[in-house]
C-alpha cells in the first residue's frame, strides 16, 4: 500500500523539522539551500524520519524544482495517514 502526500519545502530554515500545514500541504523545513536538489533530498530524508519509514520508501512524484511537491510513501496506509495528520496538526 502507499499514500500520496503534498509537502511544502522551506529551504534554508534555521530550525529544520516536519510539522504544520501550508495550503493543505505538510510543511518540511530543511537547513539545506535549494541548490542542485539538496533541499529536496534533505526534505525527503526528514519526511522519512518523521514518518518512521526508510528513505527508499519515499518517491518524488512531482515538483522536483518547486517548493510544492507530491510524494508517494510506501507502507501501511492507515498508519502513514495518521502520522501525517499528527504532523500537520502539531
Amino acid at each position: 500500500m502507499s499514500v500520496r502526500l503534498a509537502i511544502r519545502v522551506r529551504p534554508g530554515a534555521a530550525r529544520p523539522g516536519v510539522g504544520g500545514e501550508h495550503g493543505g500541504a505538510l510543511v518540511v523545513r530543511v537547513a539545506a539551500r535549494a541548490v542542485e536538489g539538496k533541499a529536496t533530498e534533505a526534505a525527503l530524508r526528514a519526511l522519512a524520519a518523521a514518518l518512521g519509514v526508510r528513505r527508499r520508501d519515499i518517491t518524488l512524484v512531482s515538483g522536483a524544482t518547486s517548493r510544492n511537491k507530491v510524494v508517494e510513501v510506501e507502507g501501511d496506509s492507515a498508519r502513514l495517514e495518521a502520522a501525517a495528520d499528527r504532523l500537520r496538526n502539531g
